[in-house]
């Protein structure tokens, strides 16, 4: 799959002073809908089993789910059949993002929070494939092994070599395993996690996706969570808005947000000697901001 590789450079003073050129990747601007690294994610699972029209994907989200929107569309565009396992009882008011999953043809099968926390177990995803004989089922944000393979394309298209630093968000941490199977020696993969309990790369690797070369080019940054998953308190939201007001670049309040704030704090102690090449993944996807009030947000 050939994508445009849009790569804009931070020209901030803070930077320049230190002697760092910083890039983002905008994987944003991949497509309007199946946005950033969701598109390499759906990409590396349906390459994994051959699919006919008619056929039926089954995944797992939330109300504000990149990933569901993702799926709902992709699965009309090649004429596939799209479940979608919700998070939660079936609320009287449907989230837009669940809205617009439904625009797209997904059936949407609402499930109490202690019933989905069992998507991984053997046995609920047994009761799934029989309840939906013949169906593809993606785990929850395209994360697995076929995840993996698919975000490793991402450096792949793009002059990554020269980076001495590739900085991402982590939710599943199937991005940043890709990068870091794509990562070649002497780089340092840094990854953000965005919600909290990851803290080192055995909490999202586990010894089974990486070998040790790969690992030691592997680091964790914790503690720019913000007090959680989706957590966005106003000190966050004011850097959203001024960092676009400096770069352009929209962020959201699940992952980029995050990931840029820690970018700027990182930066701010000097954590990169003079001369390094940082590369920042935008990794798309923009759906939690629509969980805001207007107004609280200038994009």
């Amino acid at each position: 799959m050939n994508y445009p590789s849009v790569i804009e450079q931070l020209r901030k003073k803070e930077y320049i002073s230190r002697d760092l050129h910083v890039d983002v990747l905008r994987l944003d601007k991949l497509h309007p809908i199946v946005s950033g690294n969701k598109w390499f994610k759906l990409e590396g699972h349906l390459r994994q089993t051959p699919l006919t029209p008619g056929s039926a994907i089954i995944t797992f989200g939330g109300a504000w789910s990149n990933h569901i929107v993702a799926t709902a569309y992709t699965a009309q565009e090649l004429g596939l059949r799209s479940i979608g396992i919700i998070r939660g009882e079936r609320p009287s008011q449907l989230s837009v993002t669940l809205k617009d999953a439904i625009t797209y043809g997904m059936t949407l099968n609402f499930v109490s929070r202690k019933e989905y926390s069992q998507k991984d177990q053997p046995a609920f995803l047994q009761h799934l494939a029989a309840n939906y004989p013949g169906a593809y089922i993606i785990p929850e944000g395209g994360s697995g092994e076929a995840g993996i393979v698919g975000c490793s394309e991402i450096l792949r298209h793009i002059d990554s070599k020269s980076y001495t630093h590739i900085l991402c968000a982590i939710g599943t941490g199937t991005t940043f395993l890709g990068i870091l199977r794509a990562s070649t020696p002497g780089q340092e993969i840094i990854g953000i996690p965005v919600l909290k309990g990851i803290s080192s790369l055995k909490d999202i690797d586990g010894d089974k996706f990486l070998t040790p070369q790969r690992s030691a080019r592997g680091r964790i940054i914790p503690d720019y969570h913000f007090g959680g998953y989706a957590r966005h308190p106003q000190q966050l939201l004011d850097f959203m808005n001024r960092f676009y007001h400096e770069t352009g670049i929209p962020s959201d309040i699940v992952y980029t947000g995050k990931l840029f704030y820690a970018l700027e704090d990182s930066i701010s102690r000097e954590l990169y000697p003079s001369h390094s090449r940082l590369l920042v993944i935008h990794s798309g996807g923009l759906q939690g901001n629509r969980s805001l009030s207007p107004g609280q947000l200038d994009f």
